[in-house]
């Protein structure tokens, strides 16, 4: 037997960390790759990405986004065209010096961000107002030297996601356009991931460089620890003037254009595991599961067997007419209850089990992987499974909600803050808005500026720190 055979042999609450890279390696989501800090996505693991990225596809095209692509090599010339922006990702980057055995003199960066060569495209393909809005996302790879610390999906050298970049006329549209797409984030995640999630902005200190200002989205994990979902930034006129992004108006007067850029990472799917997942093994949402429902047949001889899988065979068919994603376990050799603890640790939503006995009773056995609660449906109650599973999603976000409840802190005395910083959370706390209290927390705690949420303004506290009169009621926390 394999070292991915045996089920997680930690449990979530004790060792957190250890816990997590056993679920994403023995649930079959991914593996390390020969290079340190990459990995390599296995097809269930590749199947979650494909689901989010076909609803994200669908919500950008309503939006008048189309999908583009664009290569990996960066010259640095071109990057240093838009030097604060991209002096916060140098330390990060992975460079190509050399063809074969002969010294490429302009260096070439593997992409760890995509402004500077998609605004220098934009550039040539933008000349008068009827070519805005311009809307393109692409599907890319980033690459960012991340060699210490690693964490499958959450902290990797090189990493899947979707990039958005937009181009308006005015700031107005533009400053729409940075809402919309954190919404489509918001929902995307709550409704498929069943995550919630807290938006807001983030402070000068923690924005993207570059950006006027930057939106994002963040949730708490069941460690107590914050993680960035997502990002949508308002660029201003910061790029579209180094890369001479302009149109001509109406009037044939030249104006600089306003821009966005947006983005999400597979990191979603590492917050999916982290959010659900039990010391049994992962545990999926059922809106992104590549299984949803697996059948496993129980019998004990040939006669049993044919009776069995002719019945299971009418019900797969039944439940695939209803699009629902079905799989039939039907290894020889292998008990029932070594079935169970595998789906189980692949975290399947539902299984379905079903012998010559449930056949005598025309009903089946159903158990459900988030709560592990098992019932008995009748054969002329199959089609329940599909509002069974809607069910399921449901209670897996409102579960999720209760425990980032329970882990956000109402506070406003600091000593207190000190003392509870260290078993996590998100702590809601009154801040005078100035860079050298943030700075201060950081260095005193690790704790940051996770988000300043829409609607915390705040003028009736004091600050958390030096207690001047506060701005705002931003989320401090520890993160990844």
């Amino acid at each position: 037997m394999s070292k991915e055979d045996v089920g997680i042999t930690v449990s979530k609450n004790a060792d957190f960390s250890e816990w997590y890279t056993q679920v994403v390696l023995k649930a079959k989501l991914a593996d390390y790759a020969p290079v340190k800090g990459l990995i390599v996505l296995r097809p269930d693991g590749y199947s979650i990405w494909e689901s989010l990225r076909s609803t994200f596809d669908k919500k950008f095209a309503k939006n008048g986004i189309r999908n583009g692509f664009l290569p990996i090599l960066i010259p640095e010339s071109l990057l240093g065209k838009e030097q604060k922006h991209f002096a916060g990702f140098n330390p990060e980057v992975f460079w190509v010096t050399h063809s074969g055995t002969n010294e490429i003199g302009d260096r070439l960066a593997l992409r760890p961000t995509s402004e500077t060569l998609a605004y220098t495209m934009y550039a040539k393909w933008i000349q008068s107002w009827r070519d805005l809005p311009l809307k393109i996302n692409f599907w890319n790879t980033a690459l960012r030297a991340e060699i210490k610390a690693t964490k499958p999906f959450l902290r990797t050298s090189e990493f899947l996601w979707q990039e958005g970049h937009t181009v308006h006329t005015t700031q107005e549209e533009a400053e729409k356009e940075v809402m919309k797409i954190l919404e489509i984030y918001k929902n995307t995640v709550e409704e498929e991931l069943a995550i919630p999630v807290t938006t807001g902005k983030k402070s000068e200190k923690e924005k993207f460089v570059g950006a006027v200002y930057t939106t994002t989205m963040e949730s708490i994990m069941p460690d107590g620890k914050a993680l960035q979902m997502g990002t949508s930034h308002f660029l201003g006129q910061n790029f579209s003037k180094p890369f001479e992004v302009k149109f001509a108006d109406k009037d044939n007067v030249e104006h600089f254009a306003w821009q966005t850029s947006w983005g999400v990472s597979w990191r979603l799917i590492g917050a999916m595991i982290m959010a659900h997942g039990d010391d049994k093994g992962l545990v999926l949402p059922p809106n992104v599961a590549p299984t949803q429902v697996v059948i496993v047949p129980i019998y004990k001889n040939e006669e049993g067997k044919e009776k069995v899988l002719s019945k299971v065979d009418e019900i797969k068919k039944q439940l695939e007419t209803k699009e629902i994603r079905v799989h039939v376990d039907d290894r020889s050799g292998l008990s029932p209850g070594y079935k169970f603890n595998d789906w189980e640790l692949k975290g399947v939503p539902l299984r379905i089990e079903i012998g010559p006995k449930d056949i005598e009773k025309q009903s089946i056995v159903i158990a459900k992987r988030h709560n592990r609660e098992k019932s008995t449906l009748s054969f002329n109650e199959i089609e329940k499974i599909f509002t069974i599973l809607q069910e399921i999603q449901k209670e897996m976000l409102e579960k999720a909600k209760e425990q980032a409840k329970e882990n956000t802190i109402e506070i406003s005395n600091y000593d207190e803050f000190k003392s509870k910083i260290e078993r996590g959370g998100f702590f809601n706390a009154p801040w005078c808005g100035k860079l050298e209290c943030e700075e201060k927390i950081k260095e005193e705690t690790g704790a940051d500026i996770r988000v300043i949420p829409f609607g915390s303004e705040n003028e009736d506290l004091k600050c958390m720190y030096c207690k001047e009169q506060s701005l705002s009621k931003p989320v401090f926390a520890r993160g990844y």
